[in-house]
């Protein structure tokens, strides 16, 4: 045991005094804030606001149009309905125009439907388009409705507002969104450990592939056993990662904090809201907003930052251990590209798994057998333990993901023992198959 705490201690000083580490550690989080603000300043710029031209020949639309102006300033709409439309169309082509909407003159509202063109030089966006759709839409259905000589005051008045109160079983309030939050809840904390295994895990195979190549490897195992060179690899720079992450939540934070405090900064969706609206929402709201805290209060938060540590670990380990496989088994990172889609898919598929079947069935067949396979259960669980998960699947997937993980170790060691020392050859999938064997 005191030679793998040796090979841990080494493996976490030579990252953290690495100076591509020491820059990434304290440059990472400038630029997530530095990114996070262009983003803010980009956003909070006014759009370039872009001219429609109108040719309405039937008189029934232009005017619908036109009082938009002033609500939307990302359009802006002409009547220019008594212009040549052939001189129109050319001002499309020299862009005088964003685009041209024609409207034609018809017998009826029914031959009106199916005749109404867009012309532009590029095509116009899906929102716009549906927009405009719905603008004539209503014109055309109220213009319908005089026709056939129906009160449309009356007929508005008889729609029906549905609005579906929510409640449990146990006769206790509940609101609606509230299976997305718990989605964005344990989809937050399955990103956080995909995204430990993808980076940390190829930090483990590019410093086997280092030693590797350096041949230090070759002085260094004949004082350990490869597997333990393998695990003290693995938990050294588990910790040199967790070091790095601890850092940038520290430096993050306060660089938010720093911008509030110095600049006037307001951190939040409601920085740019008056106090009046504010106070007047929150009246509003209170009801609301007291619901929501309750629900999120009542989730099992001891449960998911327990099992998120332990999935963490879990997960963490497992794909190390391919990962540290590969770097034993190749002699340079283009070689190892051809081993890494396998390791990879996994990850991807409890992503996708998570958030479109978890989300609309978290009990279901497909969300509780992914939730126990251990290639995909550190991700999947996490996005089912928001719903509330019986603790018996929990101790199953855990027991399931620590004991593939033994055993993909003990698998790992084989093919680690025996890449170690080959040098100048690719292997190919029936290679690692026989060293498994030695």
């Amino acid at each position: 045991m005191s030679i793998i705490s040796l090979i841990i201690k080494r493996e976490f000083i030579a990252k953290v005094r690495n100076k591509s580490f020491i820059v990434m550690t304290f440059l990472s989080p400038l630029l997530f804030v530095g990114i996070a603000g262009f983003v803010a300043y980009l956003s909070s710029m006014k759009a370039d606001t872009k001219r429609i031209a109108i040719h309405d020949e039937s008189g029934l639309f232009v005017n619908e149009f036109v009082a938009q102006n002033d609500k939307n300033s990302e359009y802006k709409y002409l009547d220019l309905s008594t212009v040549d439309m052939q001189f129109l169309k050319d001002s499309i082509t020299n862009e005088n125009y964003e685009g041209l909407l024609y409207i034609p003159k018809t017998k009826t509202n029914k031959d009106l439907e199916n005749k109404i063109e867009f012309i532009s030089n590029s095509s116009p966006s899906i929102v716009f388009i549906e927009k405009t759709q719905a603008v004539i839409a209503d014109k055309l259905t109220k213009s319908n409705l005089e026709i056939a000589h129906l009160d449309t005051l009356a007929i508005k008045n008889a729609e029906a507002d549905i609005n579906i109160s929510l409640s449990k079983a146990s006769g206790e309030e509940s609101i609606i969104g509230l299976n997305e939050i718990k989605i964005a809840i344990g989809g937050g904390f399955g990103y956080l450990i995909m995204m430990f295994i993808i980076i940390y895990g190829n930090m483990v195979m590019r410093s086997v592939i280092e030693e590797k190549t350096n041949r230090i490897v070759e002085i260094i195992i004949s004082s350990v056993k490869p597997f333990q060179l393998m695990m003290g690899k693995i938990i050294g720079t588990a910790l040199a990662g967790l070091l790095q992450f601890l850092i940038w939540t520290v430096i993050g934070l306060s660089l938010m904090f720093a911008a509030s405090a110095f600049f006037g900064v307001n951190i939040g969706p409601t920085s740019r809201v008056s106090p009046e609206i504010m106070h007047a929402a929150q009246q509003e709201f209170s009801g609301t907003a007291q619901l929501y805290i309750k629900e999120l209060w009542n989730l099992p938060i001891a449960s998911i930052l327990i099992s998120f540590i332990i999935y963490f670990i879990g997960g963490y380990f497992l794909y190390s251990s391919f990962y540290a496989a590969i770097g034993a088994a190749v002699d340079n990172q283009t070689d190892s590209q051809q081993f890494l889609l396998p390791i990879i898919m996994p990850l991807m598929l409890s992503v996708y798994i998570g958030f479109f079947t978890v989300i609309n069935d978290p009990h279901g067949t497909i969300a509780v057998v992914f939730s126990m396979i251990p290639l995909t259960s550190p991700i999947v669980m996490l996005m089912r333990i928001p719903f509330g998960v019986p603790w018996w699947q929990i101790a199953i997937s855990v027991s399931l993901l620590f004991a593939t993980f033994f055993g993909v170790v003990w698998f790992a060691a084989k093919i680690y023992r025996v890449g170690i020392l080959m040098y100048g050859k690719k292997p190919t999938w029936k290679e690692l198959y026989r060293w498994l064997k030695y």
